[in-house]
Formats: structure tokens, C-alpha cells, sequence
């Protein structure tokens, strides 16, 4: 066989070496931790998630109030999306299609027909990059993931971030932002945290207080895809304007809530509404949550069933609520309600405020 030409061989050695210098890094997962005083959070940058909010009781007593488990193994096949950052589109999408500028978009389907919190695949289950960690009074960290035009079916390059900010004593900030680079997309982005504020080992939240400030809810049906109505709570057990027991009226549902509620308040010079507010009467802890989205999703972990969490704890149905703010579930297929289309050029914002206490 013939030799090729010196001249080829050096040229072919230099594109390898180009090749090999110019390849992307490989993205590492870790856990960070954000600490003042005797209160924590960690996060990782698998799937931007909360994996751990250590805070007192009334008695001085610390504790975990999130949902979890121990290690990123678990993580990794989280169907529950325990504490996760969850989009392009959280919630579910009917059909796993839309139609948006004339152009229809097809999605995979990964909760029956619908698509769920993204895709198989969805900002959850992905590597996102630390852009920033900063000790001191105020820390936080903050979190980047660029998705590709064309990821689970959605149009458009979108360059997302998350800040997660210890912002004042026993205050967790939530910040995430997308930009759409260069097409029109549907975005909602949800933070899904399972939240037992008696530990995360302390049984069910069917004891806890919890108030929304919502006054309608927008119904689905069987699949959990809403049907486009806006309707009243008045007179059902989704009445949480005054401060109600979880499980003073569950038994009325099939499994438990799992809706979402069309905020009341104005917002304040800030920008944002108060949303919620839950107790837990045996240790005193409660937080309130303040934001600037139209909607926030109510679940009480219906279908939790023995999932092996933190220490070996058995997680079973209603183990923790959500609350998730939200534009509305299914946003992109009804034209009543409130739009989630990013423009090129457009920044969507998303605000999360938890206020603890105990």
C-alpha cells in the first residue's frame, strides 16, 4: 500500500490536535451548600436541584424539611422530580403538541399522550453548568443550561438561569431566567420541591395549615390536562382562603390536590403577590411564598408510594406537598389564558420568595 504524503500525515496530526484542544470540557456534577447561621441549603447542578433545607424548630431543633435522597444516583432516574428545576414547559402539554405562528410542534410524550415538566429529558435531568458561587452574608449560587433549538420537540435556542440566594435571615430566593435566542417559545419553568416541614422523616402533611390566596382553580380532567374553564372555589375542598387543615376534606378527592390556582393579590412595588402560606403545628416551622407568577400548582404527593428517600426513610403518599407557581398548566393550547411565549430577544422571569419561621 502506498504511503501517504508527509504533507497530509502533518496536516491530519494538526487537526487532531485542534480537535483534542478545542473539545468542550466534560460538565462535572457536585453538591453546593448556601449557609447562614443554622440554616442550609444544597443544591446540585443535576437538574438545578434542591436536595436539602436544614432550618430550627419552636425548640431550637434542627431539622430537613425537603424531600430527597442520599447521593446522585437516585437523582438520576428521579421520576418524582424531587426538588428539581423543571421546564421548557412544566406541567403538562396536551397532545405533546401546540401550535404556535402558524407552525405546529410535536413533543415527546412521556405522561401517557401529553408531554410532563419537559420531556423525558427535560431540564431536570440534565448537567448544568455553576456559573457562580458566593459565601458570605448573602449566598448564593447560580446555575446555567443552554437548551438546543429542537430539545423534546421545542423551537428555539434558550439560554436559562437559575440563582438560588440565602436573601436574609431564614429567606430563600429563587430567581431563573430564560432568553430565547433566535425563535418564539412557550417557557415555564417550575421549581419542584417537596416540602414537609416537620422533617423530611416525619410522616405525612395531612396535619399542616395551609392558605392560598386564590379564589378560582382552572379543572382538568381525568389526565390532569385542564379543560380551559376558570371556575370558583367557593363551596369545594380546593377553599383555601382561610387557613385549612390538609387532610380536613382530601377524602372528597381522588388522591389528593392536584391543581392549580389562578392567583388574587396585587403585586407589590416589587413586583411580586403573595401566594401561600403553610404550619406545622407540632414544630412550629412554617414558611410563606411570594412570587410573581399568575398561578401555582397545590400537590400533596399522590402518588408516592415506598420510595426509598434520605437515611432509608420510606416516602409514602402525602409524605410532602408543592407548592409550584406557574403560568397555567397547558398554557400553549388555550388562548384564554395567560401567554408563555418567549420572543428572540425576550428574557422570561421567574421570582420565588420563601420566608421561614418557627
Amino acid at each position: 500500500m502506498a504511503r501517504p504524503p508527509l504533507v497530509l500525515c502533518l496536516s491530519l496530526l494538526a487537526l487532531a490536535l485542534v480537535s483534542v484542544s478545542t473539545a468542550s470540557p466534560r460538565k462535572v456534577v457536585g453538591f453546593y451548600e448556601l449557609k447562614k447561621g443554622d440554616f442550609s441549603v444544597k443544591v446540585t447542578n443535576w437538574g438545578a436541584t434542591i436536595v436539602s433545607i436544614v432550618l430550627p424548630d419552636s425548640k431550637g431543633n434542627l431539622a430537613d424539611v425537603v424531600l430527597g435522597f442520599d447521593g446522585l444516583g437516585p437523582y438520576i432516574n428521579n421520576s418524582a422530580y424531587f426538588g428539581a428545576l423543571v421546564g421548557r414547559v412544566g406541567n403538562r402539554i396536551s397532545g405533546a403538541r401546540f401550535v404556535l405562528n402558524g407552525k405546529a410542534y410535536r413533543l415527546y410524550a412521556n405522561d401517557g399522550n401529553n408531554s410532563l415538566h419537559g420531556g423525558h429529558r427535560g431540564f431536570s435531568h440534565v448537567i448544568w453548568t455553576v456559573k457562580e458561587k458566593v459565601d458570605g452574608e448573602f449566598p448564593y449560587i447560580t446555575l446555567y443550561y443552554h437548551s438546543f433549538d429542537g430539545e423534546q420537540g421545542f423551537p428555539g435556542d434558550l439560554d436559562v438561569f437559575v440563582t438560588y440566594k440565602i436573601s436574609g435571615a431564614y429567606e430563600l430566593s429563587v430567581t431563573m431566567d430564560a432568553k430565547s435566542v433566535n425563535k418564539a417559545t412557550p417557557v415555564n419553568l417550575l421549581q419542584h420541591t417537596y416540602w414537609n416541614l416537620g422533617g423530611h422523616n416525619s410522616g405525612t402533611i395531612l396535619s399542616n395549615t395551609v392558605q392560598i390566596f386564590a379564589s378560582h382553580v382552572t379543572p382538568s380532567d381525568s389526565h390532569l390536562i385542564p379543560t380551559g374553564e376558570i371556575v370558583s372555589v367557593s363551596g369545594t375542598p380546593y377553599d383555601f382562603l382561610k387557613p385549612m387543615i390538609v387532610g380536613s376534606r382530601i377524602n372528597e378527592l381522588t388522591g389528593g390536590y392536584d391543581i392549580n390556582y389562578v392567583l388574587d393579590l396585587p403585586m407589590d412595588s416589587h413586583g411580586m403577590r403573595k401566594v401561600a402560606v403553610v404550619k406545622d403545628g407540632g414544630s412550629g416551622r412554617a414558611f410563606e411564598l411570594w412570587s410573581n407568577q399568575p398561578g401555582v400548582q397545590f400537590y400533596t404527593s399522590n402518588s408516592l408510594k415506598d420510595v426509598k428517600g434520605k437515611g432509608g426513610f420510606v416516602y409514602g403518599q402525602h409524605a410532602a406537598l408543592c407548592l409550584e407557581t406557574q403560568g397555567f398548566p397547558d398554557g400553549v393550547n388555550h388562548p384564554n389564558f395567560p401567554s408563555q411565549i418567549v420572543n428572540p430577544g425576550e428574557v422570561y422571569k421567574h421570582y420565588m420568595l420563601f420566608k421561614f419561621s418557627y
